[in-house]
């Protein structure tokens, strides 16, 4: 966790400017409602990231996700993450969910449930993976 943490800051810090970066209601939601030491400066970290809206059609992909067992059964957590990403043709999903998001197991078959939807596939990693130089 501790390693997590540190190549987080330093994603943050140093490449964050690389990218243009999203976020949505449900990772605020998420962020509200954890309990972690760090939480308000997250929440202070992507206050002034453009939020992605929730609609009616990420909320039956976010279903769908969820019948073809691709996701677990929570609609408010990974399952509307990448719904959310898929639709609004993010080109990375940045987590450190790896059982669920950024797993190369399940990516192949997150790709064949998105193309038979008709929907975009973003890449889902980790910070560590879009660091650029030697950690």
């Amino acid at each position: 966790m501790v390693a997590r943490m540190i190549w987080t800051r330093k994603w943050w810090r140093y490449y964050r400017e690389d990218f243009e970066l999203v976020t949505s209601e449900a990772v605020l939601d998420e962020l509200r409602k954890g309990d972690f030491p760090a939480k308000s400066d997250a929440l202070h970290l992507i206050e002034k990231i453009p939020i992605i809206s929730i609609d009616e059609s990420i909320i039956e992909i976010t279903t769908s996700y969820i019948s073809h067992h691709l996701m677990p059964k929570d609609p408010a957590g990974d399952a509307l993450h990448l719904a959310v990403a898929s639709f609004h043709k993010c080109d990375f999903l940045l987590t450190w969910n790896c059982k669920h998001l950024a797993n190369a197991n399940k990516f192949d078959y997150i790709k064949r449930v998105n193309v038979m939807l008709g929907l975009y596939v973003p890449t889902l990693t980790t910070p560590l993976e879009l660091l650029t130089e030697d950690i």
